[in-house]
């Protein structure tokens, strides 16, 4: 049975949509059909190494290889780069951008990572329940509201946001990086949004 099948099916049994925000494990499901990894070629190959070639969202991209490379390289270098933002804070960005622009499914996988790094899964829950207009403490305050302005369209960020950080200690290379992950999230959102949906594994009923 290929994917698609097997997501019509699925579709027909029960419907799998989240009814939220979760911190919980989501699927994400295609509506364009992945390339399988016995056909990779040689440049899509790489790109699929390890656990990017298990799940669906990394093969539907590897269709343009050459786009999945830099978006890649980009992910590993804003998340994982250099010293700056704390970790913790890069994904608090990703997931207030995820928040903002209505995408479950990323939501769901950074704000795990946000608790996970921050320790702090009751914050990061009221997040998701609440909103971008939580409050929750200083720092996270100021960062949600610029992060939540930048992502909007068109952005609503401004100095008086930048202001705001820097007087509570960001450096120019932590607000950079804030600016980075929100970026990079507002455009792994579309991706995710256009491509496909979020659904609740079978496991979880």
């Amino acid at each position: 049975m290929s994917e698609t099948t097997a997501r019509e099916v699925r579709s027909v049994e029960i419907d799998r949509r989240p009814r939220g925000f979760t911190q919980e494990q989501l699927d994400w499901v295609p509506w364009v059909e992945p390339i399988q990894l016995a056909d990779a070629d040689e440049t899509q190959r790489p790109l699929l190494a390890g656990d990017r070639g298990i799940g669906p969202y990394f093969r539907v991209l590897a269709r343009n290889a050459e786009v999945l490379a830099h978006r890649s390289a980009n992910d590993k270098e804003i998340f994982y780069g250099r010293a700056g933002l704390t970790r913790a804070e890069r994904e608090l960005a990703a997931t207030v951008t995820s928040r903002h622009n209505g995408c479950e499914y990323c939501a769901s996988v950074h704000s795990r990572f946000t608790t996970a790094l921050s320790t702090r899964g009751d914050d990061v829950q009221r997040l998701l329940d609440e909103g971008n207009g939580v409050r929750l403490d200083e720092r996270w305050d100021a960062i949600i509201d610029f992060v939540d302005a930048l992502a909007a369209n068109p952005p609503r960020a401004n100095e008086t946001h930048v202001r705001r950080l820097r007087e509570l200690g960001f450096s120019a290379a932590e607000l950079h990086d804030l600016v980075l992950s929100t970026a990079s999230f507002s455009w792994a959102n579309r991706l995710m949004l256009t491509l496909g949906e979020p659904e609740i594994p079978s496991a979880a009923e």
